[in-house]
């Protein structure tokens, strides 16, 4: 049943499309640690740990080899991919215009679209990459100051692929962190934060399920909302993990992108060609080294401890900021 689920679900950015309020109060945490979600959070975790028991086979290497040579072309090219899918996600915005980086983040500057068309110039040659990734961070720094930051924390892909484009511009790595898995735990970060808020706001995305029925799968909307978001949390946990474990994991996730782009239209090509492009980056790579081969028991306390991480993160700054209930 999860397997289904993740291979048809199709994943829109619910702020996108739907009403929402990021001062409200969230489900407690009463309501999210339910049986369902103890069930399914299991579930994923024996999928995870079987997925890091067959990369140490002659299968799961067998695998790998076979990922390799269909994406050497892209291996070769992941720069110029990043480049041009940036060049066009803020040509985009700013022929949309009234969009800071993506479509709920409205402004009415006149200024900002003259600096999403400079970034995507910047786009053109490695040379200015790094301006262009300041120009990333200036805007993400705007939304911040008219969002807030806990809105703001449904993003720091944004931050990391500026990063990227600023260490490629400059041939350098990250304290001996390469600009791949820069956007790889970018994009990690990013999902593990957004599956918390299908727990904690499931009602938020329930219209969408009226205009396209077919989405919940027949599944009760509750339901599915709790199976949405621990499968999300799982493979952007996977991210993390083992070179086998996240490419394939990355795979699942650009699919479920680019299902949701066919579902939702232009919006959602726009708003998630950034994450998908990463996405392709990641299952392109092919670097393993010494340390990444973990040992497959320390993936449940690993996996256990990050979903208990970002649970308290969320629902605690949350509280914080906005006086709001935990449990």
């Amino acid at each position: 049943m999860l397997a289904t689920v993740t291979a048809e679900a199709a994943q829109a950015h619910v702020k996108w499309f739907c009403a929402y309020d990021v001062a409200g109060q969230p489900r407690g945490l009463e309501n999210v640690l339910c049986a369902d979600f103890e069930l399914l959070v299991a579930a994923a975790m024996l999928f995870l740990l079987s997925g890091t028991f067959l990369e140490g086979t002659p299968v799961g290497v067998a695998m790998i080899n076979g990922l390799n040579r269909i994406t050497q072309v892209l291996r070769d090219n992941t720069e110029l991919v990043m480049r041009a899918v940036a060049g066009f996600f803020f040509v985009s915005l700013w022929a949309l215009g009234g969009i800071i980086l993506t479509p709920e983040l409205k402004t009415s500057s006149t200024w900002i679209p003259l600096l999403q068309l400079a970034i995507a110039a910047g786009m053109m040659s490695r040379v200015t990459l790094p301006l262009s990734g300041l120009g990333i961070v200036v805007l993400f720094g705007i939304a911040v100051w008219n969002y807030g930051v806990f809105h703001l924390a449904d993003y720091p892909i944004f931050l990391s692929v500026a990063l990227y484009f600023g260490l490629v511009g400059l041939r350098r790595d990250l304290f001996g962190v390469r600009p791949v898995d820069v956007i790889r735990y970018g994009a990690a970060i990013t999902l593990m934060w957004a599956s918390i808020e299908k727990w904690a706001y499931p009602e938020w995305s329930f219209p969408l399920f009226n205009e396209h029925s077919r989405l919940a799968l027949g599944f009760d909307p509750e339901f599915y909302m709790r199976a949405a978001g621990v499968i999300e949390f799982a493979l952007a946990f996977s991210l993390l993990w083992t070179p086998l474990v996240r490419r394939c994991a990355a795979i699942m996730l650009a699919g479920m992108f680019i299902s949701a782009c066919f579902e939702f239209g232009k919006i959602d090509v726009i708003g998630h060609s950034a994450i998908i492009a990463v996405l392709f980056a990641i299952i392109a790579d092919d670097k393993v080294v010494t340390v990444e081969r973990r040992a497959p028991w320390l993936l449940p306390p690993a996996f256990a401890a990050s979903l208990a991480a970002y649970l308290m993160i969320y629902y605690a700054s949350h509280a914080l900021l906005f006086k709001t209930a935990i449990l």
